[in-house]
């Protein structure tokens, strides 16, 4: 990252209620809260996510909170967005079930489509989306097909277990990252439900 970026950062960092954590252009430090994921992914883990609107079924995806019942309050996020637009978004942590194409899976369809005819497909442009904890989840069998568009990206890897970060802050530990100080970004993330 270029020394103006990393300042840049910092300076947003302690401006931005809910900020997000960008490293480079196009990776996002996130922190999940909730249990819609146990147990792949706790309350409080921090994960990093790679900005990408190109998810494959099985992967983990950090997308912008539904509009249930209503429009979307702003347009989709564009890929060039900076710390302070993506901290103003709110965010759901899900796991891909379909693509595009892919049959509806049985759970989404009788939860929220009873009435389909045929072996429905997920539409193009659409996503089903299901979290790991199934009775303590909203997802696609609450509000249905999820827009591409709305996605942030995808987790790349847990930075650290929130068993790990409490042991740490507990200890004396400041570094909230998982990597050794990484450009003091510690206090802020994008929270993810």
């Amino acid at each position: 990252m270029r020394p103006a970026t990393a300042a840049t950062l910092l300076g947003l960092a302690g401006l931005v209620p809910a900020t997000a954590v960008l490293l480079g252009r196009g990776l996002v430090v996130v922190t999940v809260r909730g249990v819609s994921m146990a147990p792949a992914y706790l309350d409080g883990d921090r994960v990093l996510v790679r900005r990408t609107t190109r998810p494959t079924r099985g992967q983990v995806l950090v997308v912008e909170r539904p509009a249930v019942r209503t429009r979307w309050p702003s347009g989709p996020l564009p890929a060039t967005a900076g710390a302070r637009t993506v901290g103003r978004r709110q965010w759901l942590i899900k796991r891909v079930a379909a693509l595009p194409g892919d049959p509806v899976p049985e759970a989404v369809l009788s939860a929220s489509f009873p009435d389909l005819p045929g072996p429905p497909r997920v539409p193009d442009g659409s996503l089903v989306l299901l979290g790991d904890n199934p009775q303590h989840s909203v997802d696609s069998r609450y509000f249905g097909f999820y827009p591409v568009e709305r996605v942030l990206g995808t987790v790349v890897r847990r930075l650290r277990p929130a068993e790990a970060r409490q042991r740490e802050e507990a200890s004396g530990s400041r570094d909230g990252t998982g990597y050794g100080g990484t450009y003091g970004l510690s206090e802020g993330s994008t929270t993810v439900a």
